[in-house]
């Protein structure tokens, strides 16, 4: 096992990069109709979608890549946090369809870990940025935990605190946790939350965290695996293309393919998705605050996968005895973790999700 993360850059890239999905009234989601959406025969039937657009956003004197679509008359607000790597670009098939099967209802923000910055959307938007972007990078900047969870909430109270419909988060993996806290430290903000294949403690069951544990904590290897990384990122845009198709990215979706080509493989980036890594391994040996979540538990959901050591069945049956009044669901059509890399799992849980906010209960 550690050979094989070893020797291949762009497999330990897949294994934390979308460390990438339940109410005591369990939903098993294969077994419901109106959440039959998995198969490629239902990829087109939402059409041409609205495409997201992508701004820079300045909060708290750092510059993150933030993903939009804005409906004309919205009813609510949906807020997604990303997993680590926090690359919101992953999350475009899935941000989009959710938009569209919602009706165009709700408007929707993709918040990336703040760390990330698309060179060529600071390129294009014209800005002079340099000074403010220098600070995200200033002497090897690393970023913890902890500092990803106050910037979201800071953006919430600097970029959300004028909107008048509801707000709901929608997590992915460590973002599960992140919106968790968000919704705790801002009860009276948010409405619903949702966590999709969440990261919410440690899995001491699985050997697979415990040799990335041990490689993130290393400062040697995480230096070490990220200039090989951005070696690879040095290579002509089809030869990265090439090998990340012929590896992990055999089934990717066409935008997946380009998020990992351009915006994963660079030295920063994967020195700093390990070095976020490090510190959600310290913080999440605690566990989950389960006296908040049973206080809102009418207002939180969790989508599970079957074979998931970020987000493991044992999880699911400790928060249906912790947590009974929360909605619980285990997805069984085969999308993995990293559900937002393919078109297929992407339609499926954004309709997963659509239904959560559209049955959610009324406040």
């Amino acid at each position: 096992m550690f050979s094989l993360f070893v020797f291949s850059p762009i497999t330990i890239t897949r294994a934390l990069t979308v460390p990438v999905l339940n109410h005591s009234r369990r939903i098993f989601a294969s077994n419901s109709k109106t959440l039959q959406m998995g198969g490629h025969q239902n990829l087109h039937l939402i059409g041409k979608r609205r495409q997201a657009n992508f701004r820079l956003s300045n909060v708290s004197g750092y510059v993150t890549d933030v993903m939009e679509i804005h409906a004309d008359e919205p009813t609510l607000h949906v807020l997604f946090v990303p997993g680590n790597p926090g690359v919101i670009s992953f999350y475009t098939d899935f941000l989009e369809s959710l938009y569209e099967i919602m009706g165009a209802t709700a408007s929707i923000t993709g918040m990336p870990l703040f760390f990330y910055i698309s060179p060529s959307r600071i390129f294009f938007s014209g800005l002079n940025l340099s000074g403010k972007i220098g600070k995200n990078w200033k002497h090897g900047k690393l970023f913890t935990l902890e500092e990803q969870i106050d910037h979201k909430i800071h953006f919430m109270e600097h970029e959300l605190k004028n909107i008048d419909v509801p707000l709901i988060l929608v997590g992915h993996s460590i973002g599960s946790y992140i919106s968790i806290e968000m919704f705790r430290r801002y009860p009276e903000k948010v409405t619903y939350c949702i966590g999709l294949y969440p990261f919410l403690a440690l899995n001491t069951k699985s050997s697979t965290q415990s040799v990335l544990r041990e490689m993130a904590g290393s400062p040697f290897i995480s230096v070490m695996l990220s200039s090989i990384v951005a070696l690879l990122g040095l290579l002509p845009t089809r030869a990265s293309r090439f090998l990340v198709k012929k590896s992990v990215g055999k089934s990717w979706s066409p935008a997946a393919v380009e998020a990992l080509c351009t915006d994963v493989l660079k030295y920063h980036t994967v020195r700093n998705m390990l070095f976020m890594a490090m510190t959600e391994f310290k913080k999440l040996v605690e566990k989950p605050d389960w006296g908040f979540m049973r206080e809102k538990q009418s207002k939180i959901a969790f989508l599970f996968g079957l074979d998931d050591h970020w987000g493991p069945l044992q999880m699911f049956d400790e928060i249906s005895k912790e947590v009974p009044g929360a909605v619980l669901g285990i997805e069984r059509e085969g999308h993995t973790h990293a559900f937002s890399c393919t078109e297929a799992g992407s339609l499926w849980v954004a309709h997963y999700v659509a239904n959560l906010i559209k049955t959610r209960p009324s406040t």
